[in-house]
């Protein structure tokens, strides 16, 4: 004859939510992908260029400011008579 099957009873645990897990983030597209490793291997390259370009305006700003010095300069000799030099 068989004896009855015991069940063997635990306490309880509190349920717990498990292990936490990051959010989900989307892959990166290709594109993004291409970016990051651009700003990678340039980055410095990158801040120098910003660099040189921003010194090239403001260079360009000085002379269109000197040409239209100049500009003001031969039109005022231009309107002179020869008696009033």
């Amino acid at each position: 004859m068989r004896t009855p099957r015991q069940q063997v009873r635990t306490p309880a645990l509190p349920a717990s939510p498990g292990p936490a897990r990051p959010p989900l983030t989307p892959l990166p597209s290709v594109t993004g992908a291409l970016r990051v490793v651009e700003a990678l291997l340039l980055g410095g390259g990158q801040r120098t260029a910003r660099r040189n370009a921003w010194t090239s305006v403001l260079e360009d700003r000085r002379r269109a400011r000197a040409r239209v010095e100049a500009q003001h300069v031969l039109e005022a000799a231009a309107s002179r008579s020869p008696s009033d030099t």
